[in-house]
């Protein structure tokens, strides 16, 4: 049944219903962007990805010694990015041909990596945050490769010298003012691709430019206490976290002032835990507290959530509960003021990550044991939709023929008619013209003749273009389809000079198809684009009953 015909997703309630669940082993999992399959985490160090039409594995990566602490899909689903305990980030990719599969990219650092993601333009920026609470921009791109650390801005009154100078409490000079930070504790690109959002241990919501590494916004959440879960609506404007004081947020965000093309930041110093702040902020950012529009949390059980998730139209929030005897995940109704919808239930097992489809009403949930749980919103086949007049009955009716129902229609009446059809006369002659045709003149038929009685002339209406007409001259009708073909032309040629002036013109395919590049930060992001291309790559599929593989 085509889902999008007879109930479209608007109309689809939350999941409700368990459809399957893959015996994965997994501690993570995550849809790829399509909805096809699902990457699945192992403790191990392994990643698996699995179909959901055969619910089978088809490919297998193993790049990591420890535990793997994050998943990303980049945005056509070729590179996965795989984060572990072992300090090491590995982007794998999925075209490859060889078993088992090499890595596309290795980045290690100085301590385990507790997060990482793709930025949503381009597979080779990535974001990473590390276990001592520092936060990197990764970006792989030949002729931008940098590794830079994303450092908050700190005002002197946040110092101990309320005024940042004058004379110290022992009568002394004005001496450099130390002041600690807070770790960041997670980060994740918006969907623009413009900025990250990095949330603190301290409550704090920290937005940088992807581009320039400056912090543009700073954000106090009241009583929030760390951040350890982001996520956003499709559109951007509005995010959810997930803290330490067992309550999930939803904000509607502001807009953020971007650096000028022109701006570069100053050059500051840092230690692993000590920033020294300059006297004067190298940009002026915006620093507010940050109101929620729902409060979302379990006021009797006081659970902490594992996770958060959004449907794909934002109207549904799901957070995965940390209880230790079942399964639970809270779907909240965000359009009905934050209403719970409903708890969804998975047994006796611990649950420990939650992930909504894509495009569907369908939600995975990971446990301790490692069982992946997919729920659906199951609903009834309207048959009526696809025929007209068809009913619709509770049971099985014997159906009753009528007599001449299927009786064949005598052969006989069957060739007069064929017969009489064939005798009528068809005017081939005349042409039909429109009142605005060329130059708004009627024209006769070719050849009439207002004595044959076969022949008639037009009086300007029809739908016929007119055609052998002599000494016409082309109109803008005429030439509209080459202007329009010769300024798209136009804008390909051009397309690397519009990206350095900021110009909106179409944007390359395979970059979130149709979008115009209207400003620096994404068109910097553009610039070296990787291969994820959709339908410009296949993967090979590996199945473990079988040796010769497949593509898909």
């Amino acid at each position: 049944m085509n889902e999008s015909l007879i109930n479209p997703f608007f109309s689809i309630s939350h999941p409700t219903t368990i459809q399957t669940s893959l015996f994965a082993g997994a501690s993570l999992a995550k849809f790829d962007p399509f909805g096809r399959f699902v990457a699945a985490a192992r403790p191990t160090g392994a990643v698996e990805i699995w179909d959901l039409e055969t619910r089978a594995p088809i490919r297998s990566f193993e790049g990591h010694v420890r535990g793997i602490t994050s998943i990303d899909w980049s945005r056509n689903s070729r590179y996965i990015l795989s984060s572990s305990k072992d300090w090491n980030v590995v982007v794998w990719d999925l075209s490859t041909t060889s078993d088992p599969p090499q890595r596309y990219a290795s980045i290690r650092f100085d301590n385990p990596v507790v997060s990482a993601c793709f930025h949503p333009k381009n597979s080779r920026i990535l974001a990473v945050v590390l276990s001592t609470g520092e936060a990197y921009v990764c970006d792989l791109r030949k002729n931008h490769r940098s590794r830079v650390e994303l450092i908050e801005t700190l005002l002197d009154e946040h110092a101990g010298n309320a005024n940042g100078e004058g004379p110290t409490e022992d009568g002394g000079e004005d001496e450099e003012t130390q002041v600690i930070r807070s770790p960041m504790k997670i980060a994740r690109f918006d969907p623009s691709g413009r900025n990250i959002f990095a949330g603190t241990a301290s409550g704090n919501i920290l937005v940088f430019n992807v581009r320039t590494k400056i912090m543009v916004a700073r954000h106090r959440i009241a009583g929030a206490g760390s951040i350890k879960g982001l996520d956003f609506a499709k559109s951007g404007r509005r995010l959810v976290t997930n803290s330490t004081d067992r309550t999930l947020r939803q904000f509607t965000l502001p807009t953020y002032k971007s650096p000028s093309a022109q701006y570069s930041p100053p050059s500051v110093p840092s230690s692993p835990s000590v920033l020294i702040q300059p006297s004067v902020p190298p940009f002026p950012f915006l620093d507010t507290d940050l109101e929620p529009t729902h409060r979302l949390s379990d006021p009797i059980n006081k659970y902490s959530w594992n996770a958060v998730t959004l449907s794909p139209s934002g109207e549904y929030l799901a957070g995965g509960a940390a209880d230790q005897a079942n399964l639970k995940v809270y779907v909240w109704d965000l359009e009905s003021d934050g209403r719970l919808g409903g708890v969804l239930e998975g047994g006796r097992e611990v649950g420990v990550d939650v992930n909504w489809h894509p495009t569907k009403s369908t939600l995975l949930a990971v446990t301790k044991s490692g069982n992946i749980l997919i729920w659906h919103s199951p609903h009834p086949e309207r048959w009526g939709a696809f025929a007209g007049g068809f009913e619709e009955v509770d049971e099985n009716v014997e159906y009753e023929e009528r007599e001449d129902e299927f009786d064949i229609e005598d052969e006989a009446v069957l060739h007069a008619r064929k017969m009489k059809t064939e005798e009528e006369e068809v005017d081939i002659d005349t042409f039909v013209s429109t009142g605005a045709s060329r130059g708004g003149a009627d024209v006769l038929s070719s050849g009439a003749n207002p004595a044959n009685k076969n022949s008639r002339s037009v009086t300007g209406t029809g739908s016929a273009t007119p055609i052998g007409i002599p000494n016409s001259q082309p109109t803008e009708a005429d030439t509209m389809d080459v202007d329009i073909e010769v300024q798209v032309a136009t804008a390909i040629d051009t397309k690397l000079g519009g990206r350095q002036a900021g110009i909106e013109i179409p944007g390359p395919a395979g970059y979130n198809e149709g979008e115009a590049i209207a400003d620096v930060d994404l068109a910097w992001a553009l610039e070296e684009p990787d291969d994820d291309i959709q339908g410009s790559w296949r993967m090979k599929v590996v199945m473990e009953s079988e040796d010769v593989g497949a593509y898909y």
